[in-house]
């Protein structure tokens, strides 16, 4: 007797466009282009006396910058600095940020047997990054104050989530009355994970299937340290645009 094959029932149109349309990944073409449409999200957010962005450097900058540019409020820097476990740099035990602020998470660092030297010697590690870069980007201008205010914490892609679970914490220490996260691209997993850490996500795009920022732009080439520069330099308020608001 001749095996019998089984053949699959054709897929309906409707179907078949379904499954064209699932596999469809949003491409921004650059930072600046992912800002302008993560500013569309963020409209209710314009012209508010009360509202200030957060940029991560590098890459969230140029993204930040059009957010800013937007919606007409001012724009700053909020520098995040992992605090990786020893010998598995990428799980964060903790993390450092503008300000002088320091989170760590216990947890991670019992599980880990992370001691206490070694928590200081990655602290003072990354802390000597952080404080380059403060000078850097801001040389003398001081951060914009964010107590009381709606911080929009802005990234130009999240990944695990866990880098910028650190960074949250770190940003409620300055006492923000709210906190949003807002990024063109993460993973609708990551997006999940992070909704009770802050007081509302806006993402742009949250695919299921993901495996790098990168693949989700077109050009994803490195932001360099003058390109951030220049951007906090163009939203800086001046005696003129302060008279004129």
């Amino acid at each position: 007797m001749l095996p019998v094959k089984r053949m699959s029932a054709p897929l309906t149109k409707a179907a078949e466009l379904g499954k064209r349309q699932r596999m469809v990944t949003m491409i921004f073409q650059n930072r600046k282009a992912a800002g302008e449409m993560l500013a569309e999200k963020l409209a209710d957010y314009a012209g508010r006396a009360d509202v200030v962005v957060l940029a991560i450097p590098r890459g969230g900058v140029p993204v930040g910058a059009e957010v800013a540019r937007a919606l007409g409020v001012p724009l700053d820097i909020f520098i995040v600095r992992k605090l990786g476990v020893p010998g598995q740099e990428e799980l964060a035990f903790g993390a450092i940020a503008s300000g002088g602020v320091r989170v760590l998470n216990d947890d991670v660092v019992r599980m880990a047997g992370i001691t206490t030297e070694e928590i200081e010697r990655v602290t003072e590690r990354e802390k000597k990054e952080l404080e380059r870069r403060e000078r850097v980007y801001r040389g003398e201008r001081p951060a914009l104050a964010t107590k009381g205010k709606t911080v929009l914490l802005v990234d130009d892609g999240i990944a695990t989530g866990s880098s910028m679970r650190a960074g949250i914490a770190a940003l409620r220490q300055h006492a923000p009355a709210r906190i949003v996260l807002a990024t063109p691209v993460a993973p609708a997993s990551t997006c999940r994970r992070l909704r009770n850490e802050v007081d509302s996500i806006v993402c742009v795009d949250m695919p299921e299937a993901f495996h790098a920022i990168g693949q989700f732009y077109a050009d994803f080439l490195p932001t360099l340290d003058e390109e951030v520069c220049a951007l906090l330099e163009e939203a800086r308020p001046t005696p003129a645009r302060a008279a004129s608001n």
